[in-house]
């Protein structure tokens, strides 16, 4: 398996449970809505993008996805990876870039995320040594207020994807309370992981709530009853309960993801069928 850390160093180009069951599905009665646009993380192609980046991107568009959001370049140039982009047709509102890059080579990560189109800069995950106390979240919650003054400087928003262990308490204290409550909401989104709010055994509509409009972004990403990763729609999680309440959350781009798909292609296409057919 990848270690998604590592995978980032090495592609970069630049350095509740039961309220999200299916029993609450009934609860959606009225659909008002769809989603306007389907995006993808890249992430979840990762292997055939390392053996052909261009051909890889021309079938995530003729699946029918709209948007796509890089973890990596694997070697290609801002420019080129924008100029692939208008050729297939996508758009790339977002990028993650790893902590280490944001600390070491942040100017040259925002002056790509310009060439390259995006409109968000997100950090996608934290190393053990970076979060072993509450003080640790504290300094993180600081450091991304930096980060987020940068991006703002240079035109662009920063935001942070959570996975599991953000919902573990530490010291006392839910980590991703530290780090929402820690940092300033013009400077600091989040991008909501589906899949591992629900592993966490937190209630993502309990977020919204307690933090309107800090989530612009999303990972769809589906639980089977055991807890495994399936493609959207094979699993257990309410995305129309969750995707009825997007406005008070912030949501404006929701993007695929699958961490180990037997079938990359086949999974990204299953998922987008269930999604364009969602209504809530």
């Amino acid at each position: 398996m990848i270690d998604r850390r590592k995978f980032l160093w090495s592609a970069t180009g630049v350095g509740l449970t039961g309220l999200l069951g299916r029993s609450v599905r009934a609860a959606a009665t009225h659909p008002t809505g769809s989603l306007e646009r389907i995006g993808v993380q890249l992430y979840t192609v990762r292997s055939l993008m390392e053996s052909d980046f261009e051909g890889t991107l021309r079938q995530v568009a003729a699946v029918g996805y709209d948007e796509v959001e890089f973890a990596g370049y694997f070697g290609r140039g801002p420019a080129e990876v924008k100029a692939l982009l208008a050729e297939v047709g996508l758009r790339a509102p977002a990028c993650h870039v790893s902590l280490d890059t944001l600390r070491g080579d942040l100017a040259a990560t925002l002056d790509a995320a310009r060439t390259v189109g995006h409109d968000y800069v997100v950090c996608p995950w934290l190393a053990p040594e970076e979060r072993g106390s509450a003080a640790d979240y504290r300094a993180l919650a600081g450091l991304f207020n930096e980060v987020g003054a940068a991006c703002r400087e240079a035109g662009l928003r920063f935001a942070y994807h959570n996975h599991e262990f953000e919902f573990e308490n530490v010291d006392g204290q839910v980590p991703m309370d530290l780090l929402i409550e820690g940092t300033d909401p013009s400077l600091v989104h989040f991008e909501i992981d589906l899949f591992w709010i629900t592993k966490g055994k937190r209630d993502p509509l309990a977020y919204f709530a307690r933090y309107p409009g800090r989530f612009p972004l999303c990972h769809v990403k589906d639980m089977a009853d055991g807890g495994t990763m399936v493609d959207v729609g094979a699993g257990r999680i309410d995305f129309s309960a969750i995707f009825a309440r997007s406005e008070e959350a912030g949501l404006r781009h929701y993007f695929v993801e699958h961490d180990q798909p037997a079938d990359p292609i086949a999974s990204i296409a299953a998922s987008h069928a269930y999604l364009e057919g969602l209504t809530f």
